[in-house]
């Protein structure tokens, strides 16, 4: 069901690693003809697609949702879920309040001034998957680190079928804005480009299939993303201190997700990496979605074996994964020599769900080896910052030669000009 790999030598993983993700012709080309007909048409393509691929024709009168259905919505909830919705919005706030920046000013003695004015973005657009299932935690780890930045208005789009009741209490407790039944890249497109119904906006965020993640990357530029999300994946160091069936658990968790997800446990003892294989299949018997976990074991799970917890840690920055677990003995002091993770989760009592949904940072994490240089979704991706900068005449006057000589330097005439104007001695 799942391989096993010795290493080191490490250049064993290779066939393993994630690749650069570029997407296929087809889905790339009828992406394309998509976000060109929603910039040309507006609401008639968006409604268009819509029929074509979610089989329903929503006149754009329709498309919004009023906020009494929302509420609605979560007076229906079942206690126990709606007290979990709530305590993650709380969660999530409260950890993100910590990444707010309030910029800064430089007083120079001269009276000079530099400084960085930091601005929340007006208007955030969040796509809410809505295919083969409904995902109110990704309401609550977009939208809240949106509004803790500030963001004016966030606008919610989501396929029709996407439209729960779980989805809608989110948007009301996440502090959603707006709300429309638009999906696909066509809701992409929406958002990007601005439609008579869906205005636009300054930033895209959310997970979504391969055309939304396709779409996502075309309108790249005009407006922000805030990453391509790929397939989820896990990595769990563990030594002999770790329990065989909740390590097989903790690689189910991620595995169930769909046939591409990668699960790896990375581990020193031989008597755990024969012991997983057995506590996978049992999990699975009684797994509703035991047909996709072990799809996606036998395609990209992985029982890597290591001499040491060094080579363990060089395997986990290799591999740079979206999620780490550390299954070990003092696993605060392993942690200590990863690099490149998106999430690390400490300990035994730390399975990956408390980060899914509850434990407050968000969960939207880099994915295919893009922990190595990108970070998880958090305030400072829904702000931006502005430089401050105020010389004084003395300031100006000492560095005005400075200027004109890089100016010159750089074939730049007009540069040096509108520094000699201003200082009579350099004319």
């Amino acid at each position: 069901m799942i391989r096993q790999l010795a290493v080191p030598p490490f250049d064993r993983l290779d066939p393993f690693l994630p690749k650069p993700s570029v997407s296929d012709a087809p889905t790339r080309n009828a992406v394309a003809e998509i976000l060109a007909d929603v910039a040309a048409r507006g609401d008639a393509a968006v409604r268009h697609w819509t029929r074509k691929f979610d089989g329903v024709d929503l006149a754009p009168s329709t498309w919004e949702l009023p906020r009494a259905e929302w509420e609605a919505a979560l007076d229906r909830l079942d206690i126990e879920l709606r007290d979990a919705l709530e305590v993650s919005v709380v969660r999530v706030r409260e950890y993100h309040k910590r990444q707010q920046d309030q910029g800064f000013t430089l007083l120079e003695e001269d009276g000079s001034i530099l400084g960085m004015r930091v601005t929340p973005l007006d208007r955030v657009g969040l796509y809410v998957p809505g295919g083969k299932a409904a995902y109110p935690s990704s309401v609550i780890m977009n939208a809240v680190p949106a509004t803790v930045a500030g963001v004016g208005e966030i606008v919610a789009v989501t396929p029709p079928a996407g439209v729960t009741d779980a989805v809608l209490a989110a948007c009301v407790l996440a502090g959603v804005t707006r709300m429309f039944r638009v999906g696909g890249a066509q809701a992409i497109g929406a958002l990007a480009f601005g439609t008579e119904t869906i205005g636009r906006v300054d930033k895209i965020v959310g997970p979504g299939n391969k055309w939304v993640a396709e779409a996502k990357r075309q309108v790249a530029g005009p407006v922000g993303i805030d990453m391509i999300a790929g397939p989820t994946e896990v990595v769990i160091i563990a030594d002999s201190t770790a329990d065989p069936v909740r390590v097989a658990a903790d690689l189910i968790a991620q595995a169930e997700h769909d046939e591409d997800a990668s699960a790896w446990l990375v581990t020193t003892d031989l008597q755990l990496a024969d012991q997983v294989p057995a506590a996978l299949a049992k999990l699975l018997s009684r797994n509703p979605r035991a047909d996709v976990a072990r799809a996606s074991l036998e395609r990209n799970g992985l029982i890597v074996w290591v001499p040491t917890i060094a080579d363990a840690v060089t395997v986990a920055n290799l591999r740079a994964p979206e999620h780490l677990e550390i299954v070990t003995r003092d696993p605060e002091a392993v942690a200590g020599g990863v690099r490149h993770a998106g999430a690390i989760f400490l300990g035994d009592d730390t399975p990956e769900p408390v980060g899914d949904y509850i434990a407050g940072p968000s969960h939207v994490l880099p994915t295919g080896g893009t922990a190595r240089h990108a970070s998880p979704l958090g305030v400072y991706d829904f702000i931006h910052r502005t430089s401050i900068i105020r010389y004084t005449r003395d300031r100006l006057n000492n560095d005005a030669a400075r200027i004109v000589a890089l100016a010159e330097a750089e074939g730049l005439f007009g540069h040096a000009e509108a520094v000699r104007v201003r200082v009579p001695h350099l004319l």
